[in-house]
């Protein structure tokens, strides 16, 4: 094949302008990157060859080489994994073949700092890219493990790049930096000098568990016997460490080579199990969640070792999906090393794992809500959408995850609360617990369902994350006691406050009987019944659902995700004490001829539609009736299309 010039991706061309001029402030981070590339190679190249036995590829000394050339001013950084064949190259390095890679450039350009810059990169594995901050031109030479022939990739990172086929090429990678002068000012440090490349690999990738060799220059005399090569790093897991032999930089460190994270992760999880099943393992939580994280392409599990070789690089047996964020590793001492997602999925100890890891990481949520507010808040703020998916499916630790759990509620402005601290401040003959969804804690507060708890006094949950109306009816109670939507079946506060007398309730209900029949029969197309209301204090009249139906916003998600359920109707309630509802009562009974009220009945169904956040569309009435429009809720939004039940 003939070298081939090639233009680069128009994605690819402004990533690289952004990461030469603007991305990273720390130049030094590039050697990282590409050692980190390389570690991943010879990881794959293991993988590879545990599962095919007939792979020609050489493992016995498997390690990154660093070679520094002064005079040519040159660094190379070298490994001899699964390397990259022709197509490879062309598809990998080439172009940037991701669909969010628009989305990428946007945040990019839209960094406040540096630092939230570095960031992104990691998260795209794009790190490569970091070697044209340092030099002029960028050679790659690699050969697939297995393949005879290998590939020559060469750039100057503007607009095109070289693509040829080279007979001679060693099995693994090869990038070459011809590197850019020094200028300190810069942060451009002299990349030849041994002492730099050292300092930068016992900062960034001391915890590699691959060698990284660096041949020292040797002397100028002839005859000298060549030196020999100097490992730079350490090699030793941190989790198979003492918890004194190691710092928290070095945790932090390995933390972001794992989830490719510019910052420092929220919490470190250490965990030991002895006995008859010996695993170690070293978990993190982030500090902040990542853009992907509700996405079914994110990239979730922890990284599998038995004996300290890499089995998997993204075991998601080991935690249920919505602790999907805890990034680390686990390391078995009895696991076969040759196994498969299917046969992790049946193995009794990755069950065993499984759920010792899951109590771990909500028992240090737990310990953190009690210890440390602070850390606590960030990462319920972040990732306590994801936590609650588990009070759908994890029924097994369903209460632990209740424990941890905090709401906003109406007790307090911007302090949440638990389930405990909302028991213990209920009203004396309180048995149940209120909460109502919606798209905004403003929305919520100013739903009509709330008139009569505001007035009372009685707390309600507010809960705007669309996960929190499939849990809510998933859950049921909280240590015997019920949860309750203030917007669904009948509601009665007799018990927790001031409230009418039965008497009254009794003379109201036999006034407006006849009024209700006659609304609940000119909007049956629309409502299952009208009744009287004991939420209401302000509005004419609201919508709610009854005690076993799914609510719109359960209806609209379902539609969203496919599944086509019936529209249920709702309950219309009137609020007796209303002049509207009041003078309405008074037509009704007045008039012999009721045709002209059945618009004023629309219309106040239509005022507690939208009173709730819902919207009006028109929609032709029957065959020879006088109206030609009916009123229909549909929530507008409401984020479902954003979230779906894992």
């Amino acid at each position: 094949m003939p070298t081939e010039t090639l233009e680069f991706q128009v994605e690819a061309r402004q990533l690289l302008q952004l990461m030469i001029h603007s991305v990273y402030s720390n130049k030094d981070v590039f050697l990282r990157e590409l050692v980190s590339n390389a570690s991943d190679a010879l990881d794959k190249l293991r993988l590879e060859k545990l599962r095919d036995d007939s792979l020609d590829a050489d493992v016995s000394d498997l390690h990154i080489e660093i070679d520094i050339d002064n005079d040519a001013r040159t660094l190379t950084v070298r490994d001899n994994g699964i390397g990259m064949s022709y197509d490879e190259v062309g598809q990998l390095i080439g172009t940037i073949a991701n669909s969010g890679t628009a989305k990428f450039l946007q945040e990019l350009r839209e960094a406040k700092d540096a630092a939230g810059a570095e960031g992104l990169i990691g998260q795209f594995g794009v790190g490569f890219y970091s070697g044209f901050m340092v030099a002029d031109e960028v050679t790659l030479v690699t050969r697939r493990a297995g393949e005879s022939k290998g590939t020559r990739w060469t750039s100057r990172g503007e607009d095109t790049y070289t693509l040829e086929p080279v007979d001679d090429a060693p099995q693994g990678t090869s990038v070459t930096l011809h590197l850019k002068p020094a200028d300190p000012e810069n942060q451009l440090h002299d990349y030849t000098s041994p002492w730099k490349i050292r300092e930068i690999v016992k900062r960034y990738s001391d915890f590699i568990t691959w060698p990284i060799r660096m041949v020292p220059e040797s002397s100028s005399g002839q005859g000298d016997e060549a030196p020999e090569p100097e490992t730079l790093n350490s090699m030793k897991a941190l989790w198979a460490r003492s918890r004194d032999e190691v710092s928290d930089d070095e945790y932090h460190e390995l933390y972001k080579h794992i989830a490719h994270d510019w910052r420092d992760p929220l919490e470190t999880i250490r965990l030991q199990a002895e006995g008859t099943f010996e695993y170690q393992a070293l978990l993190f939580l982030p500090e902040h969640a990542p853009h992907d994280l509700f996405t079914r392409d994110f990239r979730r599990g922890l990284q599998l070792y038995v004996r300290r070789v890499l089995i998997m690089d993204e075991c998601e047996a080991l935690l249920p999906p919505y602790l999907r964020f805890v990034k680390g590793v686990v390391d078995a001492a009895d696991l076969s090393l040759n196994v498969s997602r299917e046969i992790l999925q049946q193995d009794r100890h990755i069950e065993m794992m499984r759920r010792r890891l899951t109590k771990k990481v909500l028992s240090t949520v737990k310990e953190l809500m009690t210890k440390d507010q602070e850390r606590y808040a960030t990462l319920w703020r972040e990732f306590g959408t994801v936590l609650k998916e588990g009070l759908v499916t994890d029924a097994e630790n369903r209460d632990a995850i209740l424990a941890l759990a905090s709401f906003a509620s109406t007790h307090h402005d911007t302090e949440p609360t638990t389930l405990k601290g909302y028991a213990e401040r209920m009203k004396d003959g309180q048995e149940d617990i209120y909460y109502l969804t919606g798209e905004s804690r403003q929305s919520i507060e100013n739903s009509p369902h709330m008139e009569a708890f505001r007035d009372r006094g009685i707390e309600v949950l507010l809960l705007t994350d669309p996960v929190d109306e499939v849990w809510a009816d998933a859950v049921g109670e909280y240590e015997g006691k019920k949860l309750r939507s203030v917007a669904k079946g009948q509601i009665d506060l007799d018990a927790t406050g001031e409230d009418k007398g039965d008497g009254e309730r009794e003379k109201q209900s036999e006034e407006y009987a006849g009024l209700l029949d006659w609304m609940k029969e000119q909007l049956a197309e629309d409502i299952k019944d009208v009744r009287l209301s004991s939420r209401l204090t302000v509005s004419p009249a609201c919508v709610v659902s009854d005690a076993n139906d799914l609510t719109p916003a359960l209806e609209n998600m379902y539609r969203a995700m496919g599944q086509e359920v019936p529209r249920a109707k709702r309950i219309l309630e009137l609020n007796p004490d209303h002049q509207l509802v009041k003078g309405l009562n008074r037509a009704y009974k007045e008039r012999a001829d009721r045709t002209e009220l059945t618009e004023t009945a629309e219309v106040l169904h239509g005022l507690a539609v939208l009173a709730e956040g819902g919207q009006l569309c028109s929609v032709p009435g029957p065959a020879g009736t006088s109206r030609s429009w009916r009123w229909r809720l549909a929530r507008s939004g409401w984020p479902w299309a954003r979230w779906t039940p894992p």
